[in-house]
Order: structure tokens, then C-alpha cells, then sequence
């Protein structure tokens, strides 16, 4: 007996089935709504009882530095793994589409939402006639917004370019940025808080844009041995990127919450509970990907991994969306 597998338009003589490319897409949108839900959603409820004041607009500027960020993960994550997959033996020539002008676009749009918070003096602008262009030249926080818009017009130039490895350098201009802007001259050393919140931001970017843009590649190249060789290249760089992420988190958020008030803190105040979220949330992502590792080294079909690596890329999103609130709640800075 011989099994035919019907076609995929065609169901038995009922209504056609769906394409399983359209319900994909239909997840991605829907785990793209909920998420966004956590930075417009998310001060309210971090700031529920603890009788700290938020900034005007903190869910929408949540929201903006969200997309930033997001738009920061997926090219770096496209040249990070595209250069691991130059140095796997036998790897097909195909390659998944760069998603990456689509990211310089939104992180466009994000960098110049926040550069027209800015303008207005940390205000949300409500017209034209609110916006202060020139005045964004005059101050400190005012040019990092600058400076970031314009990189990631470099950068989506780069994309498009013969050589779309060049947009790393506006890439890492934005990373920059987004370094100094979170640490102001008034804090105690902030060019140690910069270096810190730098390495963890790079990291954290490689981390979730690579494994998106492994999996898009390991599903091209269908199941060849070449994908579980890749994987196997980026689970162990991976591991080194989330030690360099818990320790620059670990300081950064000691530097902020000293030792003897942190257990309050994690509790009591929005930044602290938020960031006890974050680190929850981290913590499963990490035996997530300890369970792909364990897959990737012992079971039958190396390429099983997928599966809790899929689970881990879903789990990273919602990190993410926790990032960009934490960057607009009120800090608990205790010298």
C-alpha cells in the first residue's frame, strides 16, 4: 500500500486548508500584538503601589526603544550567523532574505519617535509647532538621538549596498549611543555604567538576532547536516554571550540597587520589579537553550533542537519588550 500525501489546497472534499505559511504569519503578528502590549501595558502595572511618579508617555517611549532595540538584534544576528556559516564545512549557498532594511526602516522610525521626545524636553509632542529640531543640537541627549536616526539611515544604505557587511559600523554607532544616552554625566562613573550597558547591549543583540536568523537559515537548508553544524557554532558562542550578559547585568543592576536594598527594590519599586521579570524570564531562556544543547548532542536527529530553540526565540521577544520598559521607568539610583 502506498500513502499519497494529498495537496495542499485540497482537503478531503470539504473546504481547502490553509496554507502553512499563512498560519505562520498569522503567529508572528499576533506574538508581535502581545508583545507589544508589555511596554505599553507594563508601567501601569510596574507602577501600581509603589508611589513613584511615571514620565509623561513612558508606555509609548516603552514602545519606541522596543523597536530600537528589535531593529539593533536582526542585522547584527544576519552578520553574526552569515559569518558562522562560512565557516561550516559543506554549508548550501543559499541563504534566508535579509530582513535587515526592514529593521533599519523601523529603527528609523523608533530613533526619530524618541529624537522628537527629545526636542519637546522629554515631553510627548502633540503637533508640528511642538518640536524643537535646532534645540536637539544644543544638548547632550539631543545629538545621541541625532546620531542614532542618522545610523540607522547608514545603516539600512549598508543593507542595500554590494557590501552589507559595512552596516555593523552604524550599527555599533547606535549601541553606542544608546550607551552614554542610558548613563548621563551626572551619574556617579557613568563611563563605567556606558561600558557596561555597551558590552550587554551588543551581546544581548548577537544573541537574539543570531539564533532568529539561525533558524530562518536551518530551514532552508532544509535538513542538512550542514544546519546542525551551524546550530552547533552558534550554541557555543551563545554560551559565551550570556556569561558576558548576567555579568554585565548583575553589575549594572548592583550599581543601581546596592546589595543591602536590592531584595527591596526587586519588590518595591517599578525598575525592580520589571527587572526581576526580566531576570525570570532570562532564566528560562537559558534552560531553554541548555535543553537545544542537550538535543543537539545526543538525540538521534541533531535538528530536534529546533524545537525548544523555536520556544526560546518566542521567549527572547517578550525580553526584549521588557528591555524597552526598562529603559522608561523610573531608575532607583541610591548613591
Amino acid at each position: 500500500m502506498t500513502l499519497t500525501r494529498p495537496s495542499l489546497g485540497v482537503s478531503d472534499g470539504s473546504a481547502p486548508r490553509p496554507r502553512p505559511g499563512v498560519g505562520r504569519a498569522v503567529a508572528v503578528v499576533v506574538l508581535v500584538a502581545l508583545a507589544a502590549l508589555i511596554p505599553l501595558l507594563g508601567p501601569s502595572a510596574a507602577l501600581d503601589g509603589t508611589g513613584e511618579a511615571a514620565a509623561p508617555g513612558t508606555g509609548g517611549i516603552a514602545l519606541l526603544r522596543t523597536v530600537l532595540f528589535a531593529a539593533l538584534c536582526v542585522p547584527l544576528g544576519e552578520l553574526f550567523v552569515n559569518r558562522l556559516a562560512r565557516h561550516v564545512p559543506g554549508a548550501p549557498p543559499a541563504m534566508p532574505r535579509s530582513w535587515a532594511p526592514y529593521a533599519a526602516g523601523a529603527g528609523f522610525a523608533a530613533a526619530l519617535g524618541l529624537a522628537s521626545v527629545v526636542s519637546t524636553g522629554n515631553l510627548v509632542p502633540h503637533s508640528p509647532a511642538d518640536l524643537d529640531v535646532g534645540g536637539l543640537y544644543a544638548s547632550r541627549d539631543g545629538k545621541l538621538a541625532l546620531l542614532e536616526v542618522n545610523a540607522f539611515v547608514v545603516a539600512g544604505l549598508c543593507a542595500l549596498s554590494r557590501r552589507p557587511a559595512t552596516q555593523v559600523w552604524p550599527l555599533a554607532a547606535v549601541v553606542a549611543a544608546e550607551a552614554l544616552r542610558a548613563h548621563p554625566p551626572t551619574e556617579h562613573g557613568p563611563l563605567l555604567g556606558s561600558g557596561l550597558t555597551l558590552v550587554h547591549l551588543a551581546c544581548a543583540s548577537l544573541w537574539v538576532g543570531g539564533l532568529l536568523h539561525a533558524l530562518r537559515t536551518l530551514r532552508g537548508w532544509g535538513g542538512a547536516q550542514a544546519g546542525a553544524a551551524l546550530l552547533g557554532l552558534y550554541a557555543r558562542v551563545a554560551a559565551v554571550l550570556l556569561a558576558a550578559i548576567t555579568a554585565t547585568g548583575v553589575c549594572s543592576s548592583l550599581r543601581r540597587m546596592p546589595s543591602d536594598t536590592i531584595l527591596a527594590q526587586l519588590t518595591e519599586t517599578a525598575y525592580g520589579r520589571a527587572l526581576l521579570a526580566k531576570v525570570l524570564l532570562v532564566a528560562a531562556v537559558a534552560a531553554l537553550a541548555l535543553w537545544a544543547r542537550i538535543r543537539l548532542g545526543r538525540a538521534a536527529d541533531p535538528l530536534t533542537a529546533c524545537s525548544p530553540a523555536r520556544a526560546e526565540v518566542v521567549a527572547l521577544g517578550v525580553v526584549v519588550a521588557l528591555s524597552g520598559l526598562l529603559t522608561a521607568l523610573p531608575v532607583p539610583i541610591r548613591w
